[in-house]
This record gives structure tokens, sequence and C-alpha cells, in this order.
């Protein structure tokens, strides 16, 4: 085994006193404070761990840890971690730069922290509006700015059966019906959105107005584009129309195990 690492070293050895010929990799060793007349492969190791010993400092300790967590950013597949990583990062980085008095690298890294400090607390307020949704509590209330107000009178109807549909309208006041299912439609309610989805942008149903009262509507168009803007959006819209289709199936099972009871009723 000695043997063995001692012809290894010396193979090193005469490589690099081939190198050493070369008059470019001379001058890199004479600043590295090498003897180009002189150079073994212990000399370039033991030379490279006193440059590393003597740039130990609390600065470059700072730096190398701040390193680090950039390196951690790139291998993170989500945003949060990353933000997370990338503000650690940059304090320390921030750190090293007012520890060896480089004010460009300091004030770089301290205007950093906040931009993703911003970025994360938008991103934990998506996240946290997107679990709200899951859960049920689906509140628009941001969205009714982008809406027009609209009143309509008892006897009104807003819209019928296979009609174009072409907005969506939010129930502030009054009391509304959707004539084919008889349901009856409260304020604060959303209403006209599968037309939204339907391929050829039909109304699904009739609605009348049997109360006075006011609403909000929003155009298809400005909702497609929330719709890519806004990923809350995006989210809230899939949890609304899946629940609208779960409720129109748990309707539709009710009314025939009724009219099978029925039946069955009759035949007895």
């Amino acid at each position: 085994m000695p043997s063995g690492s001692a012809d290894i070293s010396s193979i090193l050895d005469r490589i690099l006193e081939a190198a050493t010929d070369n008059l470019r990799i001379a001058k890199i060793l004479v600043q590295m404070g090498l003897d180009p007349n002189n150079v073994t492969y212990d000399s370039i190791f033991n030379r490279m761990l006193e440059i590393f010993v003597q740039n130990i400092t609390l600065a470059n300790m700072f730096a190398a840890v701040g390193a680090g967590f950039f390196v951690a950013t790139l291998l993170m597949r989500t945003m949060v971690p990353l933000r997370v990583a990338n503000m650690v990062g940059c304090a320390f980085f921030a750190v090293f730069g007012a520890l060896s008095a480089n004010v460009s690298t300091f004030l770089l890294y301290l205007l950093l922290l906040p931009i993703n400090a911003l970025r994360l607390r938008q991103m934990l307020k998506l996240v946290k509006k997107a679990r709200h949704a899951a859960e049920g509590d689906m509140s628009i209330e941001w969205l009714k700015p982008f809406m027009t107000e609209r009143k309509y009178r008892r006897g009104d109807t807003l819209f019928k059966l296979r009609d174009p549909a072409n907005e969506m309208f939010l129930t502030v006041t009054g009391k509304f019906l959707v004539k084919e299912i008889n349901i009856e439609i409260l304020p604060g309610t959303l209403m006209g959105e599968l037309g939204f989805l339907t391929p050829d942008n039909r109304r699904t149903g009739t609605v009348e107005c049997i109360e006075d009262g006011q609403v909000l509507t929003i155009t298809y168009d400005r909702l497609l584009e929330i719709y890519f803007q806004d990923p809350q959006f995006g989210y809230y819209f899939l949890v609304l129309t899946s629940q609208r289709l779960l409720q129109n199936i748990e309707r539709l099972q009710k009314q025939l195990a009724t009219e099978r009871a029925a039946t069955t009723n009759r035949i007895a």
C-alpha cells in the first residue's frame, strides 16, 4: 500500500514538473507563492491549505453560509421555502458586506431582504386563501370592485334557459328563483358562472326576480382576465363550480329517490 501511494505521488510530481515548463503555469505558481523550480504535489496541497486557513475570517464564514443557502434555493421546488432560504442567504451576505466594509454588497443584499419578504408574504397570503377556499370559506369581497351594479324589479327575468351567456351575477339584495328546479337564490350568491364554462356559453337555467333586489355583474371577458392573472381566483372558481355541480347531483339523486318512493307506493 505505501509503495502504491509513493508511485502515485511520484507520477503527480512528474506531471507537475512537466507543467512547470509552461510559462503561463509558471506565472500562476509564482502568484500562488510557489517556486516553479521546486513544485510538488505536497507543496501545492500545503500552500492551498495555508491560503484556506489564512482566509478563515468571520466575514468569509458568513459569506460561505450565505452561499450555502443560495445553493439550497436552486434545489427547492416550492416557492415558500425557496423565499425563506433566499432571505437567510441575503441576511448572511449583508453581514458579510458589513464586516468586510463592502458597501455595495451590503446595500445590495439589504435591499433584497424586504423584496423577498414581500414576495413571501404574498405567497403565504395566497396559500392561506387557497386553504380557506378548500375549506369552504370563499369570500369574494375582493371581486366586487371589478363588478357593475344593476337593479331588478319583481317579475324581471335575468336570463332564460339556453340564452347566450356573457356575464356572471352576484346577488346583493332581493330574492331570485331558478325556475327549472324551483330553487330560491338569496343575497350573497353567485349565479351564471356555469355559462362561463359551457362550450357554447349558454345559460343552463332561467332566473327570475321574485323580490326587488340588486345584483353585481361582471362580464366573462373581464372574468377571464382575472382568472389568468390571479391563481387564487382560479382555484376559488374551480371549487365553486365543483360544489355547484355536486349540489345539482345531490338534488337530482333526492328527486329520483322521491319519485321511486312514490312509484313504489302506487304499486303497493
